[in-house]
């Protein structure tokens, strides 16, 4: 029997947001979302493309974290300026990252908290690329401490990225290139499956409850038809492992897991 943290579940978790994807670049932002990505072209979805994070296309995952005597598999040229040709317009790539704040409807803020536009309370990163990569391609998120602050009431204190908020479309624009996939976070998996496209429960990890989750939540949750959240087996933690040679993931996800199950 092998141990599976908390970290490991959610890095399963969010391998199973690129199942079935095809051959489009899997990026993972963060330590939990990129091995995710790299677990899952190894195991289910094997023609995901994958970069080294640098330019260029590799045949095998790189692990995180100091790399050491490791040579990157490399399997072509992709330097940034074709990256936005080749996979971000044409919609050939699926994103995970974590923004700071999310809505109900999956409006993303990773720009500024409090205050108003001209003279915000925090300044942040602005919104980077997030306005072209919720337009163009699809995108999932993985939050790893999951509470109001980040899942706020009403709307985000800057709508960094798109997402499904019906106030905010306009008649007649063409708004079928957003899609919002997966949601993963220290406590539950979340889709987009709800009325209008707003954020339901899928599945409670070990010893989560919905109450627990709507807690920590600023707005209404929706529920799917709820399972518990499937764990990693040995084959998997195994992959993890060799992705994570120093263990970066245990340093993700701080708060104690919900329980550490006994996985064969």
């Amino acid at each position: 029997m092998s141990e599976v943290t908390l970290a490991e579940l959610c890095i399963f978790a969010a391998s199973e947001a690129f199942r079935g994807n095809g051959e489009v670049v899997a990026t993972g932002v963060g330590p939990v979302p990129r091995l995710g990505a790299s677990l899952a072209k190894l195991t289910h979805t094997p023609e995901l493309m994958m970069t080294d994070g640098e330019a260029y296309l590799v045949e095998q995952p790189v692990p995180i974290g100091p790399r050491g005597d490791y040579k990157p598999k490399f399997a072509g040229h992709l330097p940034f300026s074709r990256f936005f040709d080749s996979a971000v317009w044409s919609g050939r790539r699926h994103a995970m990252v974590t923004p700071t704040q999310i809505d109900r409807f999956g409006q993303i803020n990773l720009s500024q908290l409090g205050g108003t536009h001209q003279q915000p309370k925090t300044q942040m990163l602005g919104v980077r690329g997030f306005p072209g990569n919720t337009i163009y391609h699809p995108n999932s998120f993985f939050f790893p401490s999951h509470t109001p602050r980040v899942f706020v009431a009403g709307e985000v204190d800057m709508v960094s990225g798109v997402g499904y908020n019906p106030a905010k479309r306009v008649p007649g624009g063409n708004y079928s290139a957003v899609d919002l996939r997966v949601i993963v976070t220290n406590l539950c998996v979340m889709d987009f499956g709800g009325k209008d496209n707003a954020i339901r429960v899928v599945s409670l990890h070990p010893g989560v409850t919905f109450e627990q989750v709507q807690e920590a939540t600023g707005f209404e949750l929706e529920r799917g038809d709820i399972v518990e959240t499937a764990l990693p087996g040995a084959e998997e933690l195994a992959i993890i492992a060799r992705l994570d040679p120093h263990n970066i993931r245990a340093s993700v996800i701080k708060d104690n897991p919900p329980a550490r199950v006994g996985q064969a």
